[in-house]
């Protein structure tokens, strides 16, 4: 977690992803009960046969989710700020790849179904911001960076570095231009660092599987979830008929109708009249201005978006309901005593919600989130440690009984161990090159210490921890504090490639892609599919949009909105390496309340542990101490729902109906606003026609 802020509207994901991998873990397990039971989970055995997963269909795939999903993913992110589409993508490109092979009478075999799930989740991923799209992306989020308020308020504008995004007036943001010479090093940064970044993941992360899967045998416990999660919908290919078409069917409607009144009418009428009707405010509504008489600095407001609701059928119930007390204890009764008491001193009357996050969160709420991801970070280390060791001992009496290492299987598709670590280190000695040029007063023994030793033992010990208890480890703030504690001055290694990783995760990946019985060589022809579809359509569409109009402005709801908070935050973090004068980061941290929160929690976690109640409660408690009401009363909503209406209607099977029904909403949503993205083209094509 490099960012302890909580927005207004902050992603629903990330909020369950927060508490380390324990709620991923309760999070991936809730949402796939249903496949689990579909897919028999229990039974999967060892899989001695191999196919080749990499095919025709993966190439018609990738072009599908660039073409069609990636620019409604790019538009609704700039809207909505709905992430559904860049996580479901891989959903919908199944579904309707066995849907037209079912109607040509054939039948995607599983090694097809993984590879096309792999290939749709690279190309629609969305990153941070909620921008989806590729690595230009991070270009237009730069952009206006360095051109916003918060950048210029902080005293930064000026300083970001040429080599990120061109100086503030220059004629390539002016004329928002990707083309301008000016964008020539930024633009050969990213395009080279996308190459060396997916070329060490694979490489890495295939040592880190052999070393833990093959040399140590680890059991990896969640591989078989994604591995059976990820190719359950093959299964419907033998069917004439199934039941996830009746779910998807129900969320594309959902979607369809939802989204017409969300996003189709403002797009209809933005491309018409360059002004866009909003009929339901988007993101959310903002209820401070009848409330702050009440609960004076208060984040109050409710998400427009259905989505909410829909996530909160997926998610760990009691997650969410720990959230949404929290939340409610914080907006209602801390904001409210803190402002009387005169401790928000940058808040005032007459703030809306988003100004009032800012002037809040810089003078408590920040300090809040630091307290509450140390608890977190803390306390999952020691559990996941505890369980490492009695998995660890379990193993040990397995090797003493004669268990040895397992030889790569053959057809596997594996290659030379030495090959993958020698690729890495290529890719990590150019990060430290290339970086130490970038910024030559940055200590460049840190850069080798990150790159050769703390990255390769840090994904070494979480590659570990998935293999043994299906979570990883993180160490909350290791970036930030190294930058501060290193002795820099200047705000250039804060934009810096850093060589700092961890592949623990693609270890389980790859065990997950083994129990499919796909042919490893598939993901590598995979990647060489990926890496230029992904830039190139990448650079089309978000050039397009950026010359439609500036971005975020009155054509995007969501980033006209939010972004101005995200990058008070991006903007805040770069200070603590400036003088004592300028550095804005140092006086908007309270250490006495990252004590008081770290003491809270401990404390919290404790009363949880006595009254043997759940751990999800304590985590939803933990990150929502900080969380506006924006998202936190309809995923409260629906959870209820979901627990104690749709459960009993449906029982068992609707923790299955949940991922599919999400999915068919972001189609749904997606639809909508890709004949939106089609409309507004036409609509710029014909403007400057004189008939």
């Amino acid at each position: 977690m490099d960012k302890p802020d909580r927005t207004v509207d902050e992603s629903k994901e990330e909020r369950a992803a927060e508490p380390t991998v324990e709620a991923a873990e309760h999070t991936a397990g809730d949402s796939a009960v249903g496949l689990e039971k579909e897919a028999h989970l229990d039974a999967l055995p060892e899989v001695t046969q191999f196919e080749e997963g990499f095919s025709w269909n993966t190439v018609i795939g990738a072009l599908f989710v660039s073409i069609v999903m990636m620019p409604a993913a790019i538009y609704l992110g700039l809207v909505t700020g709905s992430g559904v589409i860049g996580s479901t993508a891989e959903w919908v490109t199944i579904i309707l790849f066995t849907y037209v092979a079912q109607r040509s009478y054939t039948r995607l075999r599983k090694q097809e179904i993984y590879i096309l799930y792999y290939t749709a989740a690279a190309l629609a991923s969305t990153g941070s911001h909620f921008l989806a799209g590729g690595p230009f992306a991070g270009l237009i989020w730069n952009q206006y960076l360095v051109q916003s308020p918060a950048a210029r308020a902080f005293g930064i504008a000026d300083r970001i570095p040429t080599w990120v995004v061109p100086k503030p007036g220059s004629e390539a943001l002016v004329g928002r231009n990707f083309l301008h010479p000016d964008w020539m090093v930024p633009i050969a940064l990213l395009l080279l660092g996308a190459v060396l970044h997916r070329a060490m993941g694979l490489g890495m992360g295939y040592a880190m599987f052999r070393i833990t899967a093959d040399m140590e045998r680890l059991p990896f416990p969640l591989a078989p979830v994604a591995a059976a999660g990820a190719t359950a919908l093959g299964e419907a290919s033998s069917e004439k008929e199934s039941w996830r078409w009746n779910v998807f069917s129900i969320g594309t409607m959902l979607g369809l109708v939802w989204g017409l009144f969300y996003v189709g009418i403002p797009t209809v009428t933005s491309a018409a009249f360059n002004r866009a009707l909003q009929l339901i405010p988007i993101p959310f509504v903002d209820l401070m201005p009848n409330t702050e008489h009440v609960f004076p600095a208060g984040q109050i407001a409710i998400s427009s978006d259905i989505v909410s609701i829909m996530v909160g059928f997926v998610l760990p119930f009691w997650l969410i309901v720990g959230e949404f007390i929290s939340a409610m204890i914080a907006q209602l009764i801390i904001a409210p005593h803190l402002a009387r008491s005169g401790m928000l001193p940058h808040w005032h009357p007459g703030m809306n919600i988003i100004q009032t996050s800012i002037a809040t969160g810089i003078d408590f709420w920040m300090s809040v989130g630091i307290g509450g991801a140390i608890v977190v970070a803390l306390i999952g280390m020691y559990n996941i440690g505890k369980a490492a060791v009695q998995a660890g001992r379990r193993r040990r009496g397995e090797v003493m009984t004669g268990l040895a290492p397992k030889a790569p299987p053959p057809g596997r598709g594996d290659w030379n161990l030495g090959l993958s670590i020698g690729v890495w280190a290529f890719g990590t000695l150019c990060y430290v090159v290339i970086c130490n040029r970038l910024v030559p007063n940055f200590p460049v023994w840190l850069l080798i210490f990150f790159g050769f030793i703390w990255t390769p033992l840090n994904s070494y010990i979480s590659a570990r921890m998935f293999g043994l208890t299906g979570r990883g480890v993180s160490f909350p703030y290791l970036r930030q504090a190294s930058f501060v504690l290193s002795g820099y001055k200047g705000i250039d290694i804060w934009f810096a490639p850093i060589p700092l990783g961890d592949y623990g995760g693609s270890a389980q990946f790859f065990r997950s892609v083994e129990l499919t019985g796909t042919r490893f060589r598939s993901i590598v022809k995979a990647e060489v599919l990926i890496i230029p579809i992904v830039l190139l359509f990448s650079f089309v569409f978000w050039t397009y949009f950026w010359r439609m109009g500036e971005i975020p402005s009155a054509l995007y709801p969501y980033a006209n909105r939010m972004w101005p908070i995200e990058a008070t935050y991006a903007a805040l973090w770069p200070t603590a390496t400036l003088t004592p004068e300028s550095n804005w980061l140092l006086q908007a941290i309270k250490w006495n309340v990252i004590t008081l929160t770290s003491a809270y929690g401990f404390a919290l976690y404790g009363i949880v542990n006595l009254l043997k109640l759940p751990t999800m409660l304590f985590y939803g408690m933990i990150t929502g101490v900080s969380m506006p009401t924006t998202g936190a009363v309809p995923m409260f909503v629906g959870a209820m729902l979901g627990r104690y209406y749709f459960s009993k209607r449906f029982g068992s099977r609707w923790g299955a109906y949940t991922p599919v029904l999400l999915a068919g909403y972001s189609c749904g949503m997606g639809l909508v606003g890709m004949t939106g993205v089609a409309l507004g083209m036409i609509a710029k094509s014909t403007s400057y026609l004189p008939y």
